[in-house]
């Protein structure tokens, strides 16, 4: 039976009906992590759960420890990893509160721990192949679920890994569209190539919680944001619990 790790990001920082069995606190050679793992039971199978953030949500997206994040999941013996990513849609069929399973990212993100193999102690240099950064067996798991629940979803997309904090430009957007890129994120990067160091399945679960800059002629408020993730983090739960169950 597979050890799954749930990452919680932004409106997730805690996993209502995980029957918490122990919160393990771990020293990693990274630093530590967000918060501690928490080991349990979620839709009556093994899970651990880590919020990105921190709980409560305190830390920004480029402050995140995603090395000590990665390292502390792997040591708790996590054998695939679920990502919660909230998320702003860039085209118009990634509307506020539909959700998305990505088949490919851009990394725009800079200056962030991004890889285990660097260091003093480093032996040889080592390359990934990141050609695929998620999971394919692990996104037909989340696939599945989402159309047994018969939820509206995108099937593939793009998703473009931003610095932040703040959200991006009208500008920006054009370009990352224009670079082919379906929703926008902060957090994406470089926890999926990390997992891939760790030789950890990934796959991502993207909420939109925001029409990207420029979509819409208006600003975007956190309200709206914190109005969408209250509404649509039911449903994450929902594909969450269908998974494990699967």
């Amino acid at each position: 039976m597979t050890t799954y790790a749930i990452i919680g990001g932004t409106g997730l920082t805690a996993l209502a009906g995980l029957e918490l069995d122990q919160a393990q606190t771990f020293e990693t050679p990274w630093g530590a992590p967000s918060a501690p793992v928490q080991r349990g039971h979620y839709a009556g199978r093994p899970v651990l759960f880590l919020a990105r953030h921190g709980h409560p949500h305190r830390i920004p997206p480029h402050q995140v420890n995603y090395r000590a994040n990665l390292w502390a999941l792997k040591e708790a013996g996590a054998e695939a990893i679920v990502a919660v990513n909230a998320v702003g849609g860039i085209h118009a069929a990634m509307g506020s509160g539909h959700l998305c399973v990505p088949h490919q990212l851009v990394d725009y993100t800079w200056g962030r721990g991004h890889t285990f193999f660097e260091g003093a102690d480093l032996e040889h240099v080592t390359h990934i192949d990141f050609s695929f950064p998620y999971d394919e067996p692990l996104r037909q798991r989340l696939l599945g679920a989402l159309r047994r629940l018969q939820l509206p979803h995108s099937d593939h997309g793009v998703y473009a890994a931003t610095q932040g904090p703040r959200l991006e430009t009208a500008g920006e957007i054009v370009r990352l569209e224009r670079d082919g890129c379906d929703i926008v994120g902060m957090t994406g990067m470089p926890e999926a190539a990390l997992a891939r160091e760790l030789g950890l399945p990934y796959a991502c679960l993207a909420l939109v919680v925001n029409p990207a800059a420029g979509k819409v002629q208006r600003e975007i408020t956190m309200a709206e944001i914190e109005a969408v993730l209250a509404s649509g983090i039911d449903e994450v739960r929902q594909v969450l619990a269908e998974v494990l169950a699967d």
